[in-house]
């Protein structure tokens, strides 16, 4: 990166700050012009002897000739007023254009940062700079040249003129000027170098949140609450008093500027005055020259601003350009760099001479010399300390060697460009990462290398832009014409990696889309009757019960009986229906607003009497209570002003509260014998009246109807259409597997499974298990088809036995071509063509597993 802010601008937008400076340049003579055509007004205009007899070869008069002049004015006005407006405009959009590319470069350099340097800064110093740090200098990149060409162009103009009218004056303007040039940029000084601190306090801070962030459970384990607090706050009270310093400098350097700039009119009132009594000045020009001066103390300031914004901008870009520009980096045309032919003939990778260490006189892998044929399969065991792991990231071109050269066939492996690295050699291990979006999208992710088409920018100037790929991956990749032969070989690739059941059920969480999946719903809507009859006609009938839109749900809550529909959307939280207008209403016409009020309060009563002694930590809370503990409070003073006859006289929002005890009333968990069946038949009523009124309200709400599918539910929830029994053993076991064997029985499992790589992963994968995420991530680097797999512990977390299988797939699948496999057990080695015993940074043994067991009786 440039060192210089400016240098980086000039780089970029030359032509454009060229152009700003020339539309700058031919605004300032319309600007002295404004200054000067009241001075003609006053003097001329407004005095009947100095009016013209014609002018441009017209007669006119003393009205005509002020009016010449006051259009004029307003003309000149406008025209300023347009150039400082496309200024402005073209300005901005060239400080947001370099923003937009700064920070593509700077994400750009965070992707060739090498790996170990994210030991040394975290997430918390990196993304802030990226997306905070880097906004002033959007700004300032556009007005870098213009804003001070066009400040300094108008003081200047603005001096001239007062100049013109009277050389005193003009001293007069400017004596002070001197003594601010000297103090403001010593002060200013001082106020950058507190910048620079509060910046790197505040990446402290920032720092420090995303370690308690990523730490979170260990500190809830050791509950180090206040120990985490007292931290942050002493981070807290240094950029506390690191800006206190800053606000009483800035301050007294803008009380100072504004004292100064008042005490010049002083002298233009007593010496301008004296020069007007005296006759030796117009009274037009004093008022002209004060009009200037007045106008000279904007582009005064702005210049001071923008000094004290360059000062602060200067330090800022220093320090991105620093945090950005680590040993090590890799070089840009090796990041983007296209695929360049390896003769893989030899099908070799070798080291020779390796050495790598993250300290000085320190070798983790100390003079290694190998060669790997990439048509074996070899495996590397030693303990954890024993720079195996290292190793492998070195081959890898993960880390960086301290001497020493790997070789691809006869190519420099530090030399390939990342587009042909990645083309022969694929890297994973025991924590893989996973992108957020769905299943597929991550095992597709490898392929995504080379774009297929481009969006232009939506607006373009003079400065190149990276353009944002939409398409990168199409299914020929692959080898298939369609995406739905993709997706067949999606699943059976998973299913050959133990994941077939799992990818099934998330299937099964899936949602289906009526503007494709038509056909789909319908098979649903068969299952779900098919369902039904296969629960008549076995011992199921007492596990769950059916949705049934003229019938009261005992397994739901009332909230839920109430609505009986649902939406993805949320436009109608059942968590708040007991706050609903319309509710209340329709409870109202039902008569069973003054009985919920009733039920409700029983229900507090009865809540208060077992958990008022609790204490607030407690799981009971979670897992019996209506009240959560910190409501507790809110409910004992509602009981002890509530009269049990006059319920409907309380305060609404403590009406609401009864109420939203009723509404999570289920009957059959609850058997609490508050909902009689009377009351249960105008709930129903209540039902119905809330469909007609939310239909007619166009809401996203769709209600349960078992002849339609409900795309607001799950496909399993559709197939149910019900709600298991509550207190039933073993009752959603069966219940999943009647689905299954249904499921199964209509061919439906293989289209199931396709819904199943819909599935949202999650940030970094966190809905899913670490099992699941290896597999995956063996599944992913797999579908790249690399020439060499190098996989270091990636199967860690998995039984021995599913390892096992896992292993022997993978070995398949790289039949001819290179394996590379960090064992987590050195017994594994035997079914490998080659082992490497590493230890302390060497291989001390390499040759066949029988063979190495035989030389060690």
């Amino acid at each position: 990166m440039e060192s210089s802010i400016y240098r980086y601008i000039l780089k970029h937008t030359l032509k454009d700050q060229i152009l700003i400076l020339l539309l700058t340049v031919f605004s300032f003579p319309l600007v002295y012009a404004t200054l000067e055509v009241p001075k003609h007004i006053i003097n001329d205009a407004l005095n009947s002897n100095n009016v013209p007899e014609t002018v441009w070869g017209y007669p006119v008069d003393q009205i005509d000739y002020l009016l010449i002049l006051c259009f004029t004015f307003l003309g000149l006005v406008i025209i300023n007023g347009g150039i400082k407006y496309i200024l402005n405009v073209y300005r901005g959009v060239v400080g947001e254009r370099m923003l937009k590319n700064l920070r593509f470069e700077l994400y750009s350099r965070i992707l060739r940062f090498p790996i170990p340097h994210f030991k040394k800064v975290s997430q918390g110093e990196i993304i802030p700079i990226v997306t905070a740090e880097t906004e002033p200098l959007g700004g300032f990149i556009g007005e870098a040249f213009a804003l001070p060409a066009f400040q300094g162009g108008l003081l200047v103009t603005y001096l001239f003129f007062i100049y013109n009218q009277d050389v005193i004056l003009g001293i007069a303007a400017t004596a002070l000027y001197p003594l601010q040039l000297y103090i403001i940029p010593k002060l200013q000084r001082i106020v950058n170098q507190l910048g620079k601190q509060r910046v790197l306090a505040a990446r402290r801070l920032g720092d420090k949140i995303g370690d308690s962030i990523g730490g979170i459970k260990e500190i809830h384990s050791f509950g180090t609450f206040q120990f985490e607090r007292s931290k942050i706050l002493d981070r807290l009270d240094h950029i506390f008093e690191i800006r206190y310093k800053i606000y009483k400098l800035k301050f007294f350097i803008k009380f100072l500027n504004n004292f100064l700039a008042k005490v010049t009119p002083f002298f233009f009132y007593s010496v301008g005055g004296y020069y007007v009594i005296q006759g030796e000045l117009s009274l037009g020009a004093l008022i002209a020259a004060l009009a200037a001066y007045q106008d000279l103390d904007a582009p005064w300031k702005e210049l001071l601003k923008y000094y004290q914004t360059k000062e602060d901008i200067r330090i800022k870009y220093e320090q991105i350009v620093y945090q950005f520009s680590p040993d090590n980096l890799l070089a840009s045309h090796i990041q983007d760099g296209p695929v360049a032919p390896v003769n893989l003939q030899e099908q070799n990778l070798s080291t020779e001479h390796l050495y790598y260490g993250e300290h000085e006189n320190v070798n983790i892998i100390d003079d290694v010399n190998i060669t790997l044929p990439l048509n074996q399969h070899t495996a590397i065991v030693g303990n954890d300390n024993s720079g195996k792991s290292e190793l492998v990231l070195l081959l890898t071109r993960l880390l960086t060697p301290r001497n020493g050269r790997i070789n691809l066939a006869t190519e420099n492996l530090q030399t390939l460009s990342s587009a042909t690295l990645s083309q022969h050699i694929c890297y994973l291990d025991n924590s893989p990462h996973f992108f957020s979006g769905t299943i597929r999208q991550n095992l597709l992710y490898g392929l995504n290398i080379h774009p297929l088409e481009s969006k232009s920018p939506a607006y373009s100037l003079q400065i190149e832009e990276p353009q944002f790929v939409d398409s990168w991956f199409q299914p020929s990749q692959l080898g298939f014409d369609s995406n739905q032969a993709v997706d067949n070989y999606l699943i059976n690739m998973l299913t050959k990696l133990k994941m077939a059941d799992d990818i099934y059920h998330y299937g099964l969480q899936g949602y289906l889309n009526p503007a494709t999946d038509q056909d789909v719903m319908k098979q649903v809507i068969e299952l779900r009757r098919a369902f039904r009859d296969a629960v008549q006609t076995s011992d199921m009938t007492d596990i769950i019960e059916f949705f049934d839109w003229t019938k009261y749900n005992d397994n739901l809550t009332v909230a839920e009986n109430i609505l009986f529909g649902s939406s993805r959307e949320m436009m109608l939280d059942l968590n708040m229906l007991h706050k609903n207008t319309l509710i209340h209403q329709l409870l109202d016409d039902e008569g069973l607003m003054d009985t919920a009020l009733t039920m409700g309060y029983e229900v507090a009563k009865m809540m208060l009497e077992l958990f008022a002694d609790v204490e607030p930590g407690s799981d009971l809370f979670e897992r019996f209570s209506f009240i959560q503990a910190e409501e507790i409070g809110d409910y004992q003073t509602l009981m002890a002003k509530a009269n049990k006859e006059q319920l409907y006289k309380l305060p609404r929002q403590q009406i609401e509260m009864l109420l939203s005890l009723v509404f999570q009333l289920t009957p059959a968990r609850h058997r609490l014998g508050l909902l009689s069946e009377e009351i249960c038949n105008k709930l129903l009523n209540v039902r119905k009246k809330l469909a007609k009124a939310l239909k007619a309200r166009h809401t996203t709400i769709i209600f349960y109807d078992s002849e339609e599918y409900n795309e607001a539910l799950s496909i399993q929830e559709n197939i149910l259409f019900g709600k298991a029994v509550y207190g039933q053993a073993r009752a959603q076991a069966k219940i999943t597997a009647c689905i299954d064997k249904l499921i199964a029985s209509h061919d439906l499992i293989r289209p199931i499974m396709s819904y199943g790589l819909d599935y949202e992963v999650g940030t970094a994968g966190t809905r899913l298990s670490l099992a699941m995420r290896q597999k995956l991530a063996l599944a992913r680097a797999l579908l790249k088809k690399p020439d060499l797999l190098v996989i270091n512990q990636a199967t860690s977390v998995l039984d021995l036995a599913t390892e096992s299988e896992i292993m022997s797939e993978v070995k398949h699948q790289m039949a001819n071509k290179g394996l590379i496999w960090v064992l987590n057990r050195a017994e594994q080695a035997m079914h490998f063509d080659q082992t490497l015993v590493v230890d302390k940074g060497q291989v001390i043994e390499q040759g066949n597993y029988q063979q190495l067991i035989k030389g060690h009786p």
